[in-house]
């Protein structure tokens, strides 16, 4: 337990390591004595003009070495016109600590990163727009800029953040980081905020990101405290500042973090992997209940996209999205592929003859050693891959339209996807979880628009698709 922890246990050692070659930002790190295994890359705050790195930077690494955290503080370049230079030195360092993460004693699936003020924009913008291998695996904002927009922010931050950019209204839409959350992808989140902070306003900030996160599904705590302005950071003056204390710890405490070693499945699929029609479908979907069902020993992610297609020339090509590059960067050792229902509709099957070669692109980006003979691919037979085939793949057929919403249309799911997708898993020695014919009977299994399942037809595919991959 981390708030168990005895207060004994401190730092270990402590060192710096220059993040640009002339050391004009570095990051100090802190490792405690007994690692719990957990690290947080710390962002102080300054308003992008100068840093405050003691109560919003360096005096956190007692509390949180005490809790077994690895720390380590980025002073970070000033943006002055160009931000490239924090967001690449926090990129750099969250680099650094994944790289560094056995030698350290860290897990590299449990790296948070904690932002204040305008570190918590930074922190954020880290939490949201990053590549996958640089996005921490949880994110803790403290009375956080939010928005670029000047008129409801903090104007000096998001002067110096966008430089020139301010007048570009794409730009400041885009690093108002409340419009970058993206469902399952942006990972969770603690605000700690006080009421009545007047330099950055809550509502427009904090709450912005916390709204965007729960209309999202995604997981995300707040804590308001009545009084205590702005940038109490950890210092012992603010009147919360032990109930702040216990309230991040019990949140670090309790959040599940996967085994170093887990093996990895990733779920790619449209909207019935996204969870649509199930509330905070990021803990209730089916691929969250397929990690209950697997246990531990697995770390399950959701890169489901609504509304995605398999077909490149579709309405909306999953290849196209965000979570499609996650989903490969997250290296997964199984994958299970839920695509096709979509693709049945008529603007979209215009382009069918398509349809093979694109789910056999996506296997190649997924699986480069993936190879099937030319005599398999005439007669039809399961191919026998020369090496072992990584990651393992499924494909799961779509469970049945029962009602042809969106022009979803049944009939070319059964009689020309899914044999296509048959006829491929038999070249390339892939299994297929049927879940067209498995839900055939369930139409008490899905929402009332006969497409998405509800609640018991996700627990339904998790237990399907579980006990196919533990080989049952």
């Amino acid at each position: 337990m981390l708030v168990a922890m005895t207060m004994q246990a401190q730092t270990a050692r402590e060192f710096k390591i220059d993040l640009t070659d002339n050391g004009d930002s570095h990051m100090v790190a802190f490792l405690p004595e007994k690692p719990s295994g957990k690290a947080i890359v710390g962002i102080p705050g300054g308003g992008y003009s100068v840093l405050s790195n003691s109560h919003e930077g360096l005096q956190w690494h007692n509390w949180l070495n005490q809790q077994g955290i690895a720390y380590f503080v980025v002073n970070y370049r000033l943006p002055n016109g160009d931000r490239t230079r924090p967001i690449g030195d926090v990129e750099k360092t969250m680099r650094i600590v994944r790289d560094s993460a056995q030698v350290w004693g860290i897990n590299p699936h449990d790296v948070g990163i904690m932002g204040f003020s305008a570190g918590g924009h930074l922190a954020s913008v880290i939490s949201t727009l990053s590549p996958f291998e640089l996005r921490p695996d949880f994110t803790i904002l403290f009375y956080p800029v939010i928005s670029m927009d000047e008129k409801v922010s903090h104007v000096y931050s998001c002067r110096n953040f966008l430089g020139e950019d301010q007048k570009n209204p794409e730009m400041v839409k885009k690093y108002s980081t409340q419009n970058a959350v993206k469902r399952h992808l942006t990972p969770p989140a603690i605000i700690l905020m006080s009421n009545d902070d007047r330099l950055v306003p809550p509502v427009t900030n904090g709450v912005a990101y916390y709204s965007a996160m729960r209309n999202a599904g995604n997981e995300c705590s707040m804590f308001i405290y009545p009084t205590g302005d702005h940038g109490w950071g950890v210092g012992p003056w603010f009147k919360y500042h032990d109930q702040m204390l216990d309230d991040l710890g019990k949140w670090l405490n309790n959040r599940k973090t996967p085994k170093p070693d887990a093996i990895k499945v990733a779920c790619i699929g449209n909207s019935i992997t996204d969870g649509h029609g199930i509330d905070m479908a990021t803990q209730h979907g089916y691929p969250s209940l397929l990690q209950r069902k697997l246990g531990e020993g697995y770390w399950v992610k959701n890169f489901g996209v609504s509304g995605r297609t398999m077909l490149n020339n579709g309405d909306h090509p999953y290849m196209d999205e965000m979570a499609w590059a996650d989903a490969q960067a997250f290296q997964p050792d199984v994958v299970v592929i839920k695509l096709g229902t979509n693709d049945s509709k008529p603007q979209n099957w215009q382009h069918g003859d398509e349809f093979k070669q694109d789910l056999v692109t996506m296997l190649k980006k997924l699986c480069p050693n993936l190879q099937a003979s030319p005599k398999n691919k005439k007669k039809g037979k399961k191919a026998k891959q020369v090496a072992p085939v990584t990651p393992q793949i499924f494909l799961c057929t779509p469970i049945p339209a029962f009602k042809s919403s969106w022009d979803i249309n049944d009939s070319v799911i059964a009689n020309q996807i899914i044999p296509i997708q048959r006829e491929v898993a038999e070249e390339y020695g892939l299994k297929v979880i049927d879940l067209h014919t498995l839900f055939a009977d369930d139409s008490d299994k899905v929402q009332p628009d006969g497409i998405h399942p509800n609640d018991k037809g996700v627990a339904k595919m998790a237990e399907i698709i579980a006990n196919e991959i533990q080989g049952k």
